[in-house]
């Protein structure tokens, strides 16, 4: 049986997109979103936040930075990454998207 690692997000931006390129040259740009659900507990509404780190490359870097900013609703298609490092002897790891899509929601400013 094959395998599929494919996810499709809509979020809002946490913080403007931060673009850097490698040594290579290559544009890399990093998007922190954070996806609200909403649900009744009883009488209650509650939300819970998921925050997810995108990582998007070239071409579609340059172009979130220039046009997102934080608070943006994005869409995002792309796959999941399983980062791991260690710190302070301590062996981390997390879960990051890389982008293959992201489509823009909403305009960087309003009046534009």
């Amino acid at each position: 049986m094959s395998t599929m690692n494919s996810v499709n997000l809509i979020g809002r931006l946490t913080h403007d997109p931060e673009l850097r390129y490698t040594k290579a040259g290559k544009a890399v740009s990093t998007l922190n979103m954070a996806i609200n659900e909403k649900y009744k507990s009883g009488d209650e509404w509650k939300t819970d936040v998921c925050f997810i780190e995108i990582t998007a490359w070239e071409g579609t870097a340059e172009a979130c930075a220039q046009y997102l900013k934080k608070g943006n609703l994005v869409g995002i298609s792309g796959k999941l990454k399983h980062d791991t490092w260690e710190s302070d002897g301590n062996k981390r790891s997390k879960i990051t998207v890389t982008a293959k899509n992201v489509v823009f929601l909403e305009k960087k400013d309003e009046s534009e």
